[in-house]
């Protein structure tokens, strides 16, 4: 690797820990820019996988605040993501390359489409989740409406959804963010900036366990891996301070973009 090579590759990194600190779709930044320093294209995926994990870690650091009162929804998730990024990871040597590929613009895609119509997906969701009039003993107070509450944990749907789009991300991981926003901005009533923090969790640990799965069984460049880490913390830090800022319209509006950018070079590689 050239030196030019090795700072395009460096800017890339903190580049692609902020976008994935707020947004997601790092990986779009990094894996086109290791490509092109010769690096064949697992090799290149294994390496980003590999150099994103401290920029992972440090931009769910910066979001600790927003993390408050979600332990028990980690947990649970992060079981899915666990398990998922794994398999994703075992897939990627197994499978073909173009496997995978050739659904990645769908997923993108579809992704998009919840992200930018979430709050009227959710207000539709919450009617439906509205339960019936529930009718008290005949005390003279006739009958009482009352809301179940929400389920703090978006439900199996959830479960399932964030498991498979962890078995995505363990195997590419471009716009794994943007899928896992947009799943839980659907099924789960909580501010954007919140659901980035759990997002940013998932990610560290998706990208942890697959990344361990590749030392293991799968050729790397530790230039690369090095490189990316070392930018990639830098700009987790750098996302998290800017990405709090945002308020849910500019929050949205973003990851929309970013998205439908990742969308059309996914489509045109």
């Amino acid at each position: 690797m050239t030196p030019v090579e090795a700072v395009a590759v460096l800017a890339a990194g903190v580049a692609a820990g902020a976008v994935n600190t707020v947004v997601g779709s790092g990986t779009l930044i990094t894996f086109p820019v290791l490509l092109a320093t010769g690096l064949p294209p697992v090799t290149a995926t294994v390496s980003n996988a590999l150099g994103l994990i401290p920029g992972a870690v440090s931009g769910a650091f910066g979001y600790r605040r927003e993390l408050r009162g979600q332990r028990r929804r980690i947990l649970k998730l992060g079981v899915g993501a666990l398990l998922g990024g794994f398999t994703g990871a075992v897939l990627l040597l197994a499978l073909p390359a173009t496997a995978f590929e050739r659904i990645v613009p769908v997923v993108v895609g579809l992704a998009l489409v919840l992200v930018a119509f979430q709050p009227l997906i959710t207000r539709y969701l919450r009617r439906r989740r509205a339960p019936a009039t529930v009718t008290a003993p005949d005390t003279g107070a006739g009958a009482v409406r009352e809301r179940a509450p929400a389920r703090g944990d978006g439900g199996p749907l959830l479960f399932v959804g964030l498991t498979l789009a962890s078995v995505y991300g363990g195997y590419f991981a471009a716009a794994q963010g943007i899928i896992y926003m947009s799943l839980m901005g659907v099924l789960l009533e909580e501010p954007l900036q919140r659901l980035t923090a759990v997002k940013n969790v998932l990610v560290a640990i998706v990208n942890t366990v697959a990344a361990t799965f590749f030392l293991f069984v799968a050729d790397f460049d530790w230039t690369a891996v090095a490189l990316i880490a070392v930018g990639s913390a830098l700009g987790g830090q750098l996302g998290a301070a800017v990405g709090r800022r945002f308020s849910p319209l500019v929050l949205r509006v973003l990851i929309v973009t970013v998205g439908t950018a990742a969308l059309i070079q996914l489509l045109l590689r």
